[in-house]
């Protein structure tokens, strides 16, 4: 048996087509594009490497997209000025702060204070509450995309057993939500869980995103199970995902890749988040 393999990629490209299309049909109703504003603090190369990604994943579809970049030593105070700045510009729909930050700033803080309405990382506590509650708002990039690749590879959602190993509020909270809400029974799994691999080989549909690479083996995988690898791990043989992908595929039903899988559907939710911000935000404001 070997697995079919859900090609990110491909996904990714056709929710980017889908905004452009949105994209200029804004434009002919408002006149304007939707804006993304994207912040780094200090010069990190892969934050740096990322928001080059975003900034012209953005451009591409036809937004408009401003990279700020602060030093590293920017205190919270003008941080949050700079935040309080973005979030009264009405030509600004979504931003987002590169994360990790500099030890003297504050990630919940930060959190709290983009407007909600423009956080389209979907990080901010009322947009995960609006997660919990099944109410619109921004829904982190990575959970949606893993969604969408499970629905366009034609895995079975309804009733199955899902298997979340990670409980992040960037990934695996979200995750097991948007599992609930397709009415999957769900069990959210860790580090630490006991009988770890008993677990896992109980679901028909595994997400790992655990951040430990190659930690998912094949006996730990149930033949014809659906595994969405989240994990993006470098090692000195290049990057790994969570999954030990050549043995696992052999048994799996379904399984995404390491590059090329999940990675490239977050970027392009980001730009459907902000583009569903644009779509709220003027409708409100009309």
């Amino acid at each position: 048996m070997s697995a079919q393999v859900i090609d990110g990629k491909a996904v990714a490209a056709a929710v980017r087509s889908e905004v452009a299309d949105g994209v200029t049909q804004f434009r002919a109703k408002y006149g304007r594009a939707p804006g993304l504003v994207g912040i780094q603090v200090g010069d990190d190369p892969a934050s740096e490497l990322y928001q080059a990604g975003k900034a012209r994943a953005a451009d591409e579809v036809g937004m408009v997209s401003r990279r700020i970049t602060l030093p590293d030593t920017t205190s919270q105070a003008d941080l949050d000025a700079l935040i309080d700045e973005l979030n009264a510009d009405t030509s600004v729909d979504g931003m987002l702060v590169q994360l990790p930050v500099p030890a003297q700033l504050s990630e919940p803080l930060i959190a709290n204070r983009i407007h909600p309405d423009k956080d389209v990382d979907g990080f901010s506590p009322v947009n995960l509450g609006r997660l919990m509650r099944g109410e619109p708002g921004n829904i982190p990039c990575t959970p949606q995309g893993v969604m969408r690749l499970l629905r366009d590879g034609g895995v079975p959602l309804e009733g199955a057993h899902a298997v979340v190993i990670g409980r992040s509020l960037i990934v695996g909270k979200p995750q097991s939500m948007l599992l609930l809400q397709t009415n999957c029974t769900v069990t959210v799994a860790h580090s630490r869980t006991r009988n770890l691999a008993e677990l896992c080989r109980q679901a028909d549909i595994l997400v790992a995103a655990v951040g430990q690479a190659e930690m998912v083996r094949a006996d730990w995988v149930r033949p014809g199970a659906a595994v969405i690898d989240v994990g993006i791990n470098r090692t000195p043989d290049g990057l790994r995902g969570d999954v030990a992908y050549d043995e696992v595929a052999e048994i799996a039903g379904w399984i995404t890749p390491v590059p090329g899988g999940v990675g490239p559907t977050t970027i392009a939710y980001l730009l459907s988040n902000t583009l569903a911000a644009a779509y709220r935000r003027s409708e409100i404001h009309a």
